[in-house]
């Protein structure tokens, strides 16, 4: 399979091109045809049945539960000194009282994800319109807030308004009435419930189409055993099972806050002092996102300028040594919404409040995809951008305290963007004994990177009490491999058993995310995906990411040395430097006209038809390499079209838009004075040109009145100039 984009592409190419300028008027996000489009791709048979499993279960779990605490003397619920709320979830395997607790102790720069909203640095305008995002916590959040305008709902009827739910969703979704708590997807829904029953609504919501859902909380790491630690147990297989049954709902978890609880007394690497082996639970499945916080800054053109993993933050590994957390987020002084009235705020920091800056960022980019492509992405899909993207922090390649880096919302996007033209990103399927390979060709200034990312199944075997069990959770062993003449290039990988040592490159034989990077890369290369062993069902879907690469010869250049070329009664032709592997979008209007005239061309030249004589058109260009990525506009230029009599001249002998004076003529027609309304420099000059290029007068335009009874008959232009800037308006004299 080679990425050598052919002529067929370029056919594919336009007709989305097309299509596109439709979809960004008509799209809406989560429609009823999307919804059906993901429960299509859903087992709902299988996720139907464990549904069922999960509310017997829990019926029978929450009998004993009960019968057990009264025996046992162990409270339901309790507010810690903290300000954390824990409440009785479950019974472990050996019997250990599970407590579920809150991990609680401007996020949308430091995700980056405001560089996508209205007026960010990239202009996109995806702010969460038509998006939901579901919300599990403590309690529910205070729907009735005032930055959450009726966006915010409680679906299982909780009676238990929670302040940590509240701020949550907060950082998730607020309006920004009060600018410093704007949420990440500030114009997304939020439905919000109470963690009592989350296996069973999210399996059901995931199965109507719920793309993700926060979870910042976890179990209580100081009330259970030491075996708990980095353990694959039953809470994290059921988890597991969901996401694999919903292939396109992903989950996302706070890492917890107990780095320095000395928590875990016999961890798989360290001391309890160093602070490893500390995540439980939902925390380590394969297949959800497990967040860790940081300090972050950022410049403002969305760059990591630096970033230190909070002193707070969890680490990992997990005792099979897959690599979690996966990703980091600012969890610092994150001001946000409060619980305590409907206008009220409030300061927090902690994982619990970094995850969301994940889960949202993540929402934005499912928006931007459905927008553009027209599909939203498969859990997998997404998981691997935002880890593709991260920015690495430290030494090269991941570790056990931030995972993958500080998450990327731009660079992300701008993956997507450039989809089909300097990236790959394809859902794919591997059969089983099959062997895929891409062939593509390396951009010579980025580093070649590429991700294999997937959904793994929930089967295999669980811990039940044995301390630092090694036994890989993973099920499908897929291998990701870049190779040139010979020379293999393999994957990031960590040691669990040497968890303060650097990544290193080899066969990584637990993560459902391998990520290979390759320096200085030049020429072309093969990518190659396979597997170890059988594979489960047969089959393993999975989602490729390579970015650094050229996958057409066309540059994102702005079109240069545009001219007018010929004239007729009706139509004028443009003319420009071509770039032989691009589609060039050529914009015209009538001056004054709201509406801009849309044409495309692979050719490097264009007619525009329809055209009246007498009348000033603006006119602007700009290159496409992809549906997505394109160029700046040339400058909009101003010409007055007189049909065959028409000057036809470089455009950049016009005068662009932007370095025009505004000013109008009163009257226009004129006899023998003309007025000039507007504000002009005070070295601001004026010449009056006939319609064969003779300047008839001039003078300086400060004077603001003209006598112009001197002048024949007929049709003029006035061109005034000032302070580098110039404008030209025809009038008639009659």
């Amino acid at each position: 399979m080679t990425y050598t984009v052919p002529f067929l592409f370029w056919i594919r190419k336009y007709i989305l091109f097309i299509t596109f300028c439709l979809v960004s008027l008509l799209s809406a996000a989560q429609t009823e045809l999307q919804l059906q489009q993901i429960r299509k791709g859903t087992h709902s048979a299988k996720l139907g049945a464990f549904t069922n499993d999960l509310k017997i279960n829990f019926t029978q779990e929450k009998s004993q539960l009960l019968q057990q605490a009264k025996v046992n003397g162990w409270k339901l619920t309790e507010r810690l000194p903290n300000g954390n709320f824990s409440a009785l979830t479950a019974i472990g395997p050996d019997g250990t009282p599970i407590y579920y607790s809150t991990f609680s102790s401007d996020l949308n720069s430091t995700t980056r994800s405001n560089t996508m909203h209205d007026n960010g640095l990239l202009n996109l305008g995806i702010n969460g319109e038509n998006m939901m995002v579901g919300v599990w916590d403590a309690g529910s959040a205070l729907a009735t807030h005032a930055e959450f305008d009726s966006r915010v709902s409680v679906s299982d009827q909780s009676e238990v308004v929670d302040s940590h739910a509240t701020r949550v969703t907060g950082i998730l979704v607020a309006s920004g009435l009060d600018k410093k708590a704007k949420g990440l997807a500030y114009k997304a829904k939020a439905v919000t419930n109470d963690w009592t029953r989350d296996k069973i609504e999210v399996a059901e919501m995931a199965a109507n189409g719920m793309l993700l859902s926060n979870h910042s909380y976890g179990i209580r790491p100081d009330r259970v055993p030491d075996w708990y630690f980095g353990s694959y147990i039953s809470v994290s297989r059921d988890w597991d099972k969901i996401m694999y049954s919903a292939p396109y709902y992903l989950m996302v978890t706070a890492a917890g806050n107990a780095q320095k609880s000395k928590d875990n007394q016999s961890p798989i690497f360290g001391t309890v002092d160093d602070g490893y082996d500390l995540l439980l639970g939902f925390a380590t499945s394969k297949n959800g996102v497990t967040v860790a916080a940081a300090n972050i800054e950022t410049n403002n053109n969305g760059e990591l300028l630096h970033a230190t993993v909070a002193t707070y933050s969890s680490f990992g590994p997990l005792d099979d040594g897959r690599i979690k957390p996966d990703i980091a987020s600012h969890g610092s002084n994150i001001y946000t919404t409060g619980a305590k009235n409907n206008n009220g705020y409030e300061t927090t920091h902690g994982t619990s409040v970094a995850a969301p800056g994940v889960t949202g960022s993540m929402l934005l980019l499912q928006q931007y995809h459905e927008e553009v492509e027209g599909s939203f992405m498969k859990a997998a899909t997404i998981k691997g951008l935002v880890l593709h993207t991260a920015d690495d922090v430290n030494a090269p390649g991941p570790d056990y305290n931030m995972g993958w880096g500080v998450i990327n919302s731009k660079s992300a996007v701008e993956l997507i963007a450039n989809k089909g033209y300097a990236s790959l990103i394809s859902e794919e399927s591997l059969l089983e004994g099959e062997i895929k390979n891409y062939t593509v060709r390396a951009n010579g200034i980025d580093p070649l990177s590429a991700s294999i990312s997937w959904t793994d199944p929930a089967t295999g075997v669980v811990n039940i009490g044995l301390l630092n069990d090694m036994t890989a959770a993973l099920v499908n062993d897929l291998d990701i491999r870049i190779t040139k003449e010979g020379e293999a290039h393999f994957p990031w990988k960590l040691d669990g058993t040497n968890a303060d040592s650097p990544a290193f490159k080899g066969d990584n034989k637990v993560d459902p995310f391998e990520k290979i990077e390759v320096l200085n890369a030049e020429g072309t290369y093969t990518i190659t995906v396979s597997h170890k062993n059988n594979l489960e069902g047969g089959a393993q879907n999975f989602s490729i990411i390579v970015s650094g690469i050229a996958l057409t010869d066309c540059v994102l250049t702005i079109p240069e040395e545009v001219a007018l070329t010929t004239a007729k009664n009706t139509s004028v032709s443009l003319n420009w430097i071509a770039n032989t592997d691009a589609l060039f979008q050529v914009e015209y209007k009538k001056k004054g006209s709201d509406h801009w005239i849309v044409e495309s061309t692979f050719d490097h030249f264009l007619t525009l038809e329809g055209l009246v004589s007498g009348t000033d058109y603006w006119v602007r260009l700009k290159t496409f390499c992809s549906e997505n990525a394109s160029s700046g506009y040339t400058s909009e230029y101003e010409f007055s079209f007189m049909g065959e009599e028409t000057e036809l001249l470089r455009l950049s002998d016009y005068i662009p838009l932007e370095q025009k004076l505004s000013f109008s003529i009163i009257p226009n027609p004129v006899q023998e004075l003309m007025t000039l309304e507007g504000n002009f420099p005070l070295n601001a000059s004026y010449k009056i040109l006939s319609m064969n290029g003779i300047v008839v007068k001039e003078g300086q335009a400060i004077e603001k009145q003209i006598q112009i009874a001197d002048l024949t008959v007929g049709l003029y232009v006035l061109f005034v100039q000032g302070d580098q800037k110039t404008t030209t308006i025809k009038f008639y004299k009659s």
